[in-house]
């Protein structure tokens, strides 16, 4: 059973692997031509630097995930060696993931638009200095709703609000 199981990440990570290498190839080879065939008086050094720059994030995501996912295979009998590291896993893959495909986007958008396509790139810190710092507010204004009006604790229901106006609840030990 778990053979099966291992075959079937293998597979998995297999046809993931190989449709993000064509994602990233057309990606790439669209900014490439763009850049310096239809737009070729924008195709400059800086340009090239900053698809440089901003592209090899999703490069060197990509090269690990092919070192780490790719199953390797016995040459003699072809049977599985490897399975690779599952590449559906939560925590930072996902985030990983989400690195490349805003790579994708950014490389497709700046093809288009130029080098201000990748001023897209300043979404991801801006939203992350905007989380941390609501998250900083919210601790250190304590519980507040929407409007920032403080709220009081959970409301009490009759039968707490009767104990509690008698003392509290008693417990008699004998």
């Amino acid at each position: 059973m778990a053979q099966k199981a291992q075959k079937t990440l293998a597979a998995s990570n297999t046809s993931r692997l190989n449709q993000t290498l064509l994602l990233t190839l057309i990606a790439h080879f669209l900014f490439l031509l763009l850049r310096a065939l239809v737009f070729r008086s924008s195709f400059t050094r800086r340009s090239l630097l900053l698809y440089l720059l901003f592209s090899s994030p999703q490069l060197l995501i990509q090269f690990y995930f092919e070192r780490l996912s790719r199953p390797i295979y016995d040459a003699a009998n072809g049977s599985l060696k490897r399975a690779g590291e599952d590449l559906d896993a939560k925590g930072l893959t996902e985030w990983m993931w989400d690195v490349v495909y805003w790579t994708y986007g950014c490389v497709v958008v700046a093809a288009v638009v130029g080098d201000y396509g990748w001023w897209l790139w300043a979404v991801v810190p801006a939203y992350s200095v905007w989380l941390a710092w609501s998250t900083y507010r919210g601790v250190r204004g304590g519980f507040t709703d929407a409007a920032g009006v403080p709220q009081p604790g959970a409301a009490a229901s009759k039968r707490q609000a009767k104990l509690e106006k008698r003392g509290g609840q008693r417990v008699a030990y004998r």
